[in-house]
């Protein structure tokens, strides 16, 4: 069984929800977004998965937002923003047999961890 998480090891959210998965027994399979970040298709479908609106998976403080002019973009442009900067992406999103969430905070990942014995 494959668990992934889009990983960030500055960011204590991520940081918790790959602590969490790890003491669960599993080994995920860990994606530094920032070095190797989705394409825009495996970002939209993570986002959709999970429920989300385009703009609920940007982080909205980072100066890149700003400086893009993001505030009032389409869908379409929040993507694009999101696979050139990466850095946008609000993380981390974990994927499960169970599901897709954007665990903020960390504990979220509970909620889609399979049992061990799955």
């Amino acid at each position: 069984m494959t668990i992934t998480i889009y990983h960030n090891a500055r960011c204590s959210n991520s940081r918790r929800a790959l602590e969490l998965i790890q003491a669960s027994g599993f080994d995920p399979k860990i994606i530094d977004y920032l070095v190797d970040p989705p394409t825009r298709a495996v970002l939209k479908e993570l986002i959709s998965r999970a429920g989300l609106a385009v703009r609920d998976a940007m982080r909205t403080k980072e100066q890149e937002y700003a400086d893009l002019g993001l505030a009032n973009a389409a869908d379409d442009a929040l993507l694009d923003a999101m696979v050139a900067h990466p850095t946008l992406i609000n993380r981390p999103f974990v994927v499960t047999p169970l599901g897709v969430r954007l665990c903020r905070p960390g504990d979220l990942v509970l909620d889609i961890l399979p049992p061990k014995d799955a």
